[in-house]
């Protein structure tokens, strides 16, 4: 075996493509944690009809492969989306939608390669700085709860996966909400390198294309604090949703649809 080929560098995993429907201007949709592409079954109708929208398992969810010894960082998430659109071989620059942990691998896919994303949508984004960069207490607190129960919630796995089943159940979530033993250490290690250790708030600063911003009033794991850092960037849009959790549920789709348009 030659040395080139004991020190190729390993190709990112492509991902599965659950939906490629519509045609038109091109939205690639990048759902969140614990979740798959179902996530977007209240959108995608609202815009399939003047735009080819394609829907993305992220790696390690989904029908996604998950791949022995991934670390599930935002690097590898991020690689694994690029090998993905760039098997679609697109013509044209596309709109970039992602929600939760989609919406955080999003903002840096459109750092690392700002030829390829004319627009930016994050829906719902769990933004949150380290607690020792936040200089209001109420916001640090705030941040620092979050945290603590992510950690909790991976040092805790069979209370995780009930709870997060029993919820599925009670609100109707499937496929939206689903923590399993498949994609239990895709969950845990995406929670911890993704969510708990984030630069988002640099991505985005970083993002070259205007960026509009939407979540719900009642949004669950949104810290007002470092939201507002975010609304002082110029080329970012706030959109407030009024009587809407984390969720793409009816009203945020057609809010997001908006926007899109």
């Amino acid at each position: 075996m030659t040395w080139w080929r004991v020190f190729r560098p390993r190709r990112a995993p492509r991902l599965h493509i659950a939906g490629d429907v519509g045609e038109g201007p091109v939205i690639v949709l990048v759902h969140g944690i614990a979740s798959s592409a179902a996530t977007f079954r209240k959108l995608i109708p609202l815009l399939s009809d003047r735009h080819r929208c394609i829907s993305i398992d992220l790696l390690g969810f989904g029908e996604s492969p998950v791949p022995e010894g991934a670390a599930y960082t935002i690097e590898e998430h991020v690689a694994a989306i690029h090998e993905t659109i760039r098997s679609l071989r697109l013509r044209a620059p596309f709109v970039l939608v992602g929600h939760s942990l989609g919406s955080l691998l999003s903002a840096r896919y459109a750092a690392v390669h700002p030829e390829q994303v004319s627009r930016l949508v994050l829906v719902s984004p769990p933004v949150y700085l380290s607690p020792a960069e936040i200089s209001d207490p109420r916001v640090r607190r705030q941040v620092g709860a979050y945290l603590r129960v992510y950690e909790f919630m991976r040092a805790n796995k069979a209370f995780t996966m009930s709870t997060a089943a029993r919820i599925s159940q009670l609100f109707q979530l499937k496929d939206a909400l689903e923590v399993t033993e498949r994609n239990w250490i895709p969950f845990m290690l995406s929670l911890q390198n993704c969510i708990e250790s984030q630069t988002t708030v640099s991505d985005i600063a970083a993002v070259r294309v205007p960026i509009d911003v939407v979540y719900g009033a009642q949004d669950q794991f949104i810290a007002a604090g470092t939201m507002h850092i975010i609304e002082q960037m110029r080329h970012v849009t706030m959109h407030r949703v009024e009587v809407n959790d984390h969720l793409v549920r009816a009203r945020l789709a057609r809010a997001v649809a908006k926007v899109v348009d």
